[in-house]
Protein backbone atom coordinates (compact mmCIF):
# COMPACT_ATOMS: atom_id res chain seq x y z
CA UNK A 1 0.00 0.00 0.00
CA UNK A 2 2.83 2.43 0.75
CA UNK A 3 3.72 2.78 -2.91
CA UNK A 4 0.33 4.39 -3.53
CA UNK A 5 0.75 7.30 -1.15
CA UNK A 6 3.22 9.78 0.21
CA UNK A 7 3.67 8.73 3.83
CA UNK A 8 5.23 11.02 6.41
CA UNK A 9 6.24 10.01 9.92
CA UNK A 10 6.56 12.74 12.52
CA UNK A 11 8.03 12.10 15.95
CA UNK A 12 5.95 13.92 18.52
CA UNK A 13 7.03 14.07 22.17
CA UNK A 14 4.30 13.15 24.62
CA UNK A 15 4.73 13.47 28.39
CA UNK A 16 2.62 11.51 30.86
CA UNK A 17 3.49 10.42 34.38
CA UNK A 18 7.08 11.61 33.84
CA UNK A 19 7.56 9.18 30.94
CA UNK A 20 8.65 10.50 27.54
CA UNK A 21 6.82 8.58 24.87
CA UNK A 22 7.28 8.89 21.13
CA UNK A 23 4.11 8.81 19.06
CA UNK A 24 4.39 8.26 15.36
CA UNK A 25 1.83 10.36 13.56
CA UNK A 26 1.08 9.23 10.02
CA UNK A 27 -0.08 11.62 7.35
CA UNK A 28 -0.97 10.64 3.80
CA UNK A 29 -0.89 12.88 0.76
CA UNK A 30 -3.40 11.99 -1.95
CA UNK A 31 -3.65 13.44 -5.45
CA UNK A 32 -6.98 14.14 -7.12
CA UNK A 33 -7.59 14.76 -10.82
CA UNK A 34 -9.93 17.59 -11.97
CA UNK A 35 -9.89 19.21 -8.50
CA UNK A 36 -9.60 22.78 -9.77
CA UNK A 37 -12.15 24.90 -7.88
CA UNK A 38 -13.56 25.68 -4.44
CA UNK A 39 -16.63 23.64 -5.36
CA UNK A 40 -14.34 20.64 -5.84
CA UNK A 41 -12.79 21.26 -2.42
CA UNK A 42 -16.24 21.16 -0.81
CA UNK A 43 -16.98 17.85 -2.55
CA UNK A 44 -13.70 16.34 -1.33
CA UNK A 45 -14.34 17.52 2.24
CA UNK A 46 -17.79 15.91 2.17
CA UNK A 47 -16.45 12.58 0.88
CA UNK A 48 -13.71 12.48 3.52
CA UNK A 49 -16.23 13.28 6.26
CA UNK A 50 -18.48 10.39 5.15
CA UNK A 51 -15.55 8.00 5.64
CA UNK A 52 -14.44 9.47 8.96
CA UNK A 53 -11.13 10.66 7.51
CA UNK A 54 -9.51 13.74 9.02
CA UNK A 55 -8.30 16.44 6.67
CA UNK A 56 -5.10 18.34 7.49
CA UNK A 57 -4.40 20.25 4.27
CA UNK A 58 -6.48 20.75 1.14
CA UNK A 59 -5.27 22.44 -2.01
CA UNK A 60 -6.10 22.28 -5.68
CA UNK A 61 -5.23 18.79 -6.88
CA UNK A 62 -4.05 17.38 -3.56
CA UNK A 63 -5.00 16.73 0.05
CA UNK A 64 -3.27 15.52 3.18
CA UNK A 65 -5.10 13.43 5.76
CA UNK A 66 -4.17 12.55 9.32
CA UNK A 67 -4.36 8.77 9.19
CA UNK A 68 -3.51 5.72 7.15
CA UNK A 69 -6.29 4.50 4.87
CA UNK A 70 -7.48 0.96 4.28
CA UNK A 71 -7.98 -0.45 0.79
CA UNK A 72 -11.74 -0.55 1.37
CA UNK A 73 -11.90 3.12 2.38
CA UNK A 74 -9.66 4.06 -0.51
CA UNK A 75 -12.02 2.35 -2.95
CA UNK A 76 -15.03 4.04 -1.34
CA UNK A 77 -13.30 7.42 -1.54
CA UNK A 78 -12.40 6.83 -5.18
CA UNK A 79 -16.02 5.90 -5.97
CA UNK A 80 -17.40 8.93 -4.15
CA UNK A 81 -15.02 11.28 -5.93
CA UNK A 82 -15.66 9.67 -9.31
CA UNK A 83 -19.41 10.24 -8.96
CA UNK A 84 -18.64 13.97 -8.76
CA UNK A 85 -16.28 14.00 -11.73
CA UNK A 86 -13.09 13.73 -9.66
CA UNK A 87 -10.49 10.98 -9.80
CA UNK A 88 -8.08 9.65 -7.19
CA UNK A 89 -4.72 9.03 -8.87
CA UNK A 90 -1.58 7.20 -7.74
CA UNK A 91 0.52 6.68 -10.88
CA UNK A 92 3.65 8.85 -10.60
CA UNK A 93 3.48 10.21 -14.15
CA UNK A 94 -0.25 10.93 -13.87
CA UNK A 95 0.37 12.77 -10.60
CA UNK A 96 3.11 14.87 -12.21
CA UNK A 97 0.88 15.77 -15.17
CA UNK A 98 -1.92 16.75 -12.80
CA UNK A 99 0.47 18.89 -10.77
CA UNK A 100 1.51 20.72 -13.96
CA UNK A 101 -2.16 21.45 -14.67
CA UNK A 102 -2.84 22.53 -11.10
CA UNK A 103 0.06 24.99 -11.04
CA UNK A 104 -1.12 26.54 -14.31
CA UNK A 105 -4.73 26.77 -13.09
CA UNK A 106 -3.62 28.41 -9.84
CA UNK A 107 -1.49 31.00 -11.62
CA UNK A 108 -3.99 31.85 -14.37
CA UNK A 109 -7.29 31.75 -12.48
CA UNK A 110 -6.58 32.29 -8.79
CA UNK A 111 -3.49 34.47 -8.48
CA UNK A 112 -4.07 38.16 -7.74
CA UNK A 113 -0.64 39.14 -8.99
CA UNK A 114 0.12 40.01 -12.59
CA UNK A 115 1.56 36.99 -14.38
CA UNK A 116 5.00 38.44 -15.07
CA UNK A 117 6.64 35.03 -14.94
CA UNK A 118 8.28 32.57 -17.28
CA UNK A 119 6.06 29.49 -17.04
CA UNK A 120 8.77 27.06 -18.12
CA UNK A 121 11.17 28.25 -15.41
CA UNK A 122 8.38 28.39 -12.83
CA UNK A 123 7.19 24.83 -13.54
CA UNK A 124 10.73 23.46 -13.46
CA UNK A 125 11.39 25.12 -10.12
CA UNK A 126 8.10 24.07 -8.52
CA UNK A 127 8.26 20.46 -9.72
CA UNK A 128 12.03 19.97 -9.58
CA UNK A 129 12.19 18.57 -13.11
CA UNK A 130 13.81 19.71 -16.33
CA UNK A 131 11.24 21.58 -18.43
CA UNK A 132 11.97 19.51 -21.54
CA UNK A 133 11.06 16.36 -19.61
CA UNK A 134 7.86 17.97 -18.30
CA UNK A 135 6.90 19.25 -21.76
CA UNK A 136 7.46 15.89 -23.44
CA UNK A 137 5.60 13.97 -20.72
CA UNK A 138 2.66 16.37 -20.90
CA UNK A 139 2.29 16.39 -24.68
CA UNK A 140 2.69 12.61 -24.97
CA UNK A 141 -0.11 12.00 -22.48
CA UNK A 142 -2.44 14.96 -23.15
CA UNK A 143 -2.16 15.36 -26.91
CA UNK A 144 -1.44 19.09 -26.58
CA UNK A 145 1.60 21.06 -25.47
CA UNK A 146 1.96 22.84 -22.14
CA UNK A 147 1.99 26.13 -24.06
CA UNK A 148 -1.35 25.30 -25.72
CA UNK A 149 -2.81 24.35 -22.34
CA UNK A 150 -1.65 27.67 -20.86
CA UNK A 151 -3.09 29.64 -23.79
CA UNK A 152 -6.47 27.89 -23.45
CA UNK A 153 -6.65 28.83 -19.78
CA UNK A 154 -5.47 32.40 -20.36
CA UNK A 155 -8.15 32.96 -23.01
CA UNK A 156 -10.84 31.56 -20.71
CA UNK A 157 -9.62 33.88 -17.95
CA UNK A 158 -9.69 36.82 -20.37
CA UNK A 159 -13.32 35.96 -21.16
CA UNK A 160 -14.11 35.98 -17.45
CA UNK A 161 -12.45 39.36 -16.90
CA UNK A 162 -14.33 40.87 -19.84
CA UNK A 163 -17.65 39.54 -18.52
CA UNK A 164 -16.91 41.06 -15.09
CA UNK A 165 -16.33 44.35 -16.94
CA UNK A 166 -14.11 45.77 -14.18
CA UNK A 167 -11.02 46.15 -16.38
CA UNK A 168 -10.63 47.50 -19.89
CA UNK A 169 -8.86 45.47 -22.57
CA UNK A 170 -5.54 47.27 -22.03
CA UNK A 171 -5.62 46.47 -18.31
CA UNK A 172 -6.55 42.85 -19.04
CA UNK A 173 -3.66 42.51 -21.50
CA UNK A 174 -1.25 43.83 -18.86
CA UNK A 175 -2.69 41.63 -16.10
CA UNK A 176 -2.48 38.49 -18.25
CA UNK A 177 1.10 39.28 -19.34
CA UNK A 178 0.44 39.92 -23.03
CA UNK A 179 3.03 42.09 -24.76
CA UNK A 180 0.27 44.28 -26.22
CA UNK A 181 -3.47 44.53 -26.80
CA UNK A 182 -2.81 43.45 -30.39
CA UNK A 183 -1.12 40.27 -29.13
CA UNK A 184 -4.07 39.47 -26.84
CA UNK A 185 -6.60 40.21 -29.60
CA UNK A 186 -4.78 38.03 -32.11
CA UNK A 187 -4.55 35.07 -29.73
CA UNK A 188 -8.14 35.53 -28.55
CA UNK A 189 -9.50 35.47 -32.11
CA UNK A 190 -7.36 32.47 -33.04
CA UNK A 191 -8.80 30.46 -30.14
CA UNK A 192 -12.42 31.68 -30.08
CA UNK A 193 -13.04 32.92 -33.60
CA UNK A 194 -14.06 36.34 -32.23
CA UNK A 195 -12.23 39.55 -31.54
CA UNK A 196 -12.46 40.69 -27.88
CA UNK A 197 -14.77 43.57 -28.85
CA UNK A 198 -17.07 41.22 -30.79
CA UNK A 199 -17.13 38.77 -27.87
CA UNK A 200 -18.22 41.53 -25.47
CA UNK A 201 -21.20 42.28 -27.72
CA UNK A 202 -22.45 38.68 -27.75
CA UNK A 203 -25.61 38.03 -25.73
CA UNK A 204 -24.66 34.44 -24.99
CA UNK A 205 -21.00 34.48 -24.03
CA UNK A 206 -19.85 30.85 -24.02
CA UNK A 207 -17.65 29.76 -21.13
CA UNK A 208 -15.86 26.48 -20.53
CA UNK A 209 -15.68 24.93 -17.03
CA UNK A 210 -12.11 25.06 -15.71
CA UNK A 211 -11.88 21.27 -15.42
CA UNK A 212 -12.71 20.90 -19.14
CA UNK A 213 -10.28 23.48 -20.51
CA UNK A 214 -7.60 21.85 -22.62
CA UNK A 215 -9.17 18.40 -22.32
Amino acid sequence: MCNLFTVKYHKLPYKSFNFDLIIKAITLKLYIKHMVSNRCKITVRDELKKLGLHLIVIDLGEIEIREDISLQKRLLLAQGLYSSGLELIDDKKSILIERIKTIIVQMVHYSDVTMKINFSDYLSEKLNHNYTYLANLFSENQGITIEQFIISHKIERVKELMIYNELNITQIAWKMNYSSVAHLSSQFKKVTGFSPSHFKQLKNKSRCPIENIGE
